[in-house]
């Protein structure tokens, strides 16, 4: 779908909160707080996170006293989250164009800094630590870069469509943060923003041939990915991909077992905390990585189905407000949201079923991990924000 086109330049409307706002629109405003909030976009997401929640503590509870809190930690998370998304909805998303740059340039300083103060863990660093505090600043660049995108692309494009040319500027914008990440290394997040840019170049009218040659020039990047960026634990995981019976005792392991969980749950699933890949040390990451396997054996095949069109149902939210936005940076916003979510669901569920190879996505909402949960809670509050105010000076 293409997103529609629109009267005014998101500009010529940047200061109706600002200044001389009239009877109507405080009627407008005062309105929208209290009829056009989206309950179907709040309900799907809250019913996210207490499925998440739930599966947590059957996937760390039992046999694991080290993480048996980490259920409790996520629902902190969540609340400091959902305080966050009511914060970044109420603020009208028009004040984030103004200064989606300078949010950009502080999430490429965060990157930087992840050089300089993260640890090494498990060969890779991205954590920054502050005394007992740790942040992951790849996960924030991700709206940075989705608010920095939609600032620059919210202008309608020309009628036949935006040429290769007028996608340099975005292209470099995305190349920078992806390239930052591959360096600490972090492949699942470097496509994750890769694919961001790809998605929102697919809905704002970009000519086929230049989207072709875009795809073109990503295929002819791959043998020098393969030969200089990636690093032999991340190629191993591919050829275990690749081969999935050559490695099962050591990179194979994780996608293995997840495969047998899954295959444990048969229709029904055996039951809350009674999958015997989780309980018995099988799964590895069970909590972060692969939390799905976990759910997939407890329900089953119909519980399975039931979670993946919650997600369905939220992407499906952020293309609906995408097409009712009332100016291209809301919608740009709604479609770079919509795409973190299902970029993130596709990976990891793609990964834990064997279609993909294992890449370290999380699940959203599911996984637990507090930038994780934050982000995507922004992400949510962002939408909701383009929501409440879809209809006005339309």
């Amino acid at each position: 779908m293409a997103i529609p086109k629109f009267e005014q330049p998101c500009e010529a409307r940047t200061n109706v909160m600002g200044r001389g706002l009239n009877t109507q629109a405080r009627a407008y405003f005062g309105d929208s707080a209290r009829n056009r909030f989206d309950w179907a976009l709040f309900l799907v997401t809250a019913l996210l996170a207490v499925v998440g929640v739930v599966n947590l503590y059957s996937a760390t509870s039992v046999a694991r006293a080290a993480l048996s809190e980490v259920y409790i930690q996520q629902v902190y998370w969540l609340m400091i989250g959902g305080i966050a998304a009511s914060v970044v909805a109420l603020i009208d998303y028009r004040h984030y164009e103004r200064f989606g740059y300078a949010l950009y340039g502080l999430g490429i300083v965060l990157l930087v800094l992840v050089f300089i103060l993260g640890r090494d863990i498990r060969g890779s660093s991205r954590w920054i630590y502050i005394g007992s505090f740790s942040f992951q600043p790849s996960e924030f660049m991700k709206l940075f870069l989705i608010i920095a995108l939609a600032k620059y692309l919210h202008n309608d494009p020309p009628s036949d469509g935006r040429q290769l040319r007028n996608l340099i500027f975005p292209a470099l914008i995305t190349a920078a943060p992806t390239i930052l990440v591959l360096k600490q290394p972090d492949l699942g997040t470097a496509l994750i923003l890769g694919l961001i840019f790809v998605s929102i170049c697919a809905l704002i009218r970009v000519q086929t041939k230049s989207l072709l040659l875009i795809l073109g020039g990503c295929a002819l990047l791959i043998p020098i990915l393969w030969s200089y960026v990636l690093k032999d634990y991340q190629k191993q995981r591919i050829t275990a991909f690749l081969n999935p019976e050559e490695n099962i005792l050591s990179t194979g392991w994780h996608a293995h077992h997840a495969r047998i969980a899954i295959g444990n749950g048969g229709w029904f699933g055996r039951g809350f905390m009674r999958g015997t890949q989780n309980q018995f040390l099988f799964l590895p990451d069970q909590h972060t990585d692969f939390p799905f396997p976990v759910f997939a054996e407890d329900w089953g095949f119909i519980g399975s189905i039931c979670l993946v069109g919650l997600y369905g149902f939220l992407i499906f939210c952020s293309i609906r407000i995408a097409s009712t936005a009332r100016d291209r940076f809301g919608a740009v916003i709604a479609v770079g949201v919509g795409s973190l979510v299902f970029w993130h669901a596709f990976f990891n569920l793609g990964m834990v079923t064997g279609v993909l190879p294992v890449v370290g996505v999380t699940l959203p909402l599911f996984s637990y991990g507090g930038s994780s949960v934050l982000t995507m809670l922004m992400g949510v509050g962002l939408l909701m924000n383009v929501s409440i105010h879809r209809s006005y000076a339309r």
